[in-house]
């Protein structure tokens, strides 16, 4: 099998290029503007790579989508601090370039298993959201931060016409925050584009207090990446029973608020470095606006848990990874430390 990855040295097509490189025979082929997370894949027979902007390789990606099995659209602007300061880049990377490559799959008749986000549930006041019953609540239009979001779910609905009026095969997965070693680099953390967990090492490498909006009461579910690459394998290897479904893919169990999420990374820190916790940075309780500016048109989203039920019926998967280890692994990671496959 070829597996066509668009963005193979993000945090998700890193890891994917990676576990179906060591733990099958199939192909890869791939595409990113960026090789630095995957400098050892590009020796490999079963690797092909292509350095360059997805905005400039139109044709390239139209021979390797006519080639491939399995298209996975994977390049997306994913950094809440950019929805607000480059809104326009966000929509024509997330939406506009994504769209040509669904258009492809659905041209050439390629199964596409297309990344959404747990973002497309916005602010719905659901205890968990469901793939198939939570409704989708945004913020008014001002609200900048939703242009991804709306991109993302304005892509699933097209996917879904197309699968039902123009027969694309397509598999849809909604990641509740993964996180793991290469979610974003310190450097971009150190520049304040990064997840919060990448974020939150760099400040405490820097000895620099961690910032949290609002005292980070705001509660996500945390996904190990091991996990969710188990979740995408599962997919792969299980075609006809993903044919045009969406999945959730998260770790209930990894719930917490961001202020726990700062706390246990203090404590990692703490143990991993040989230091009493009180000699590192502690957190700061921050306006928002003093984070993503005045005009950024955030707007926080209280809590996301994912219903995992409708992945579990379908392909025997659970999340088995806790949180505690993620971010021992993560912390292990940016500190430069031995553990293992990391």
């Amino acid at each position: 099998m070829k597996i066509f990855i668009i963005g193979a040295n993000g945090f998700i097509g890193s890891h994917l290029s990676r576990r179906i490189l060591g733990d099958t025979n199939w192909q890869v082929i791939a595409i990113d503007k960026f090789d630095n997370n995957i400098g050892e894949l590009l020796t490999n027979d079963r690797f092909t790579f292509h350095k360059n902007d997805i905005t400039e390789s139109f044709q390239w990606i139209t021979e390797q989508i006519g080639q491939c099995d399995v298209v996975f659209p994977l390049a997306a602007i994913a950094q809440p601090k950019l929805y607000g300061e480059a809104p326009l880049k966000v929509f024509e990377l997330d939406f506009e370039e994504n769209l040509k490559v669904i258009r492809l799959a659905t041209k050439l008749r390629k199964w596409l298993i297309f990344p959404s986000t747990s973002e497309v549930y916005g602010i719905s006041t659901d205890a968990t959201f469901s793939e198939d019953s939570t409704n989708f609540v945004y913020g008014p239009t001002h609200r900048i931060r939703w242009i991804y979001a709306g991109s993302k779910q304005l892509l699933d609905r097209l996917i879904f016409v197309l699968g039902r009026d123009e027969n694309l095969e397509y598999t849809i997965f909604r990641p509740f925050n993964w996180i793991g070693p290469r979610l974003d680099s310190l450097e971009s953390a150190r520049q304040g584009y990064s997840r919060a967990l990448p974020q939150f090492f760099a400040n405490l490498i820097d000895g620099v207090p961690i910032e949290l909006n609002n005292g980070g009461a705001q509660k996500r579910s945390f996904t190990d990446i091991d996990d969710g690459i188990n979740a995408l394998m599962a997919i792969l290897n299980n075609r006809s029973l993903c044919q045009n479904q969406i999945f959730n893919i998260g770790n209930p169990k990894n719930e917490c608020t961001i202020a726990d999420l700062a706390e246990l990374s203090r404590q990692t820190f703490s143990r991993l470095k040989g230091v009493d916790i009180k000699s590192i940075p502690d957190v700061q309780d921050i306006d928002p606006e003093a984070y993503y500016g005045a005009n950024s048109g955030f707007q926080e989203i209280d809590h996301r848990v994912p219903d995992i039920t409708k992945i579990t019926d379908t392909l025997n998967w659970y999340p088995a990874v806790d949180l505690k280890t993620t971010i021992e692994n993560c912390a292990s990671f940016y500190l430069g430390l031995d553990r293992g496959e990391i």
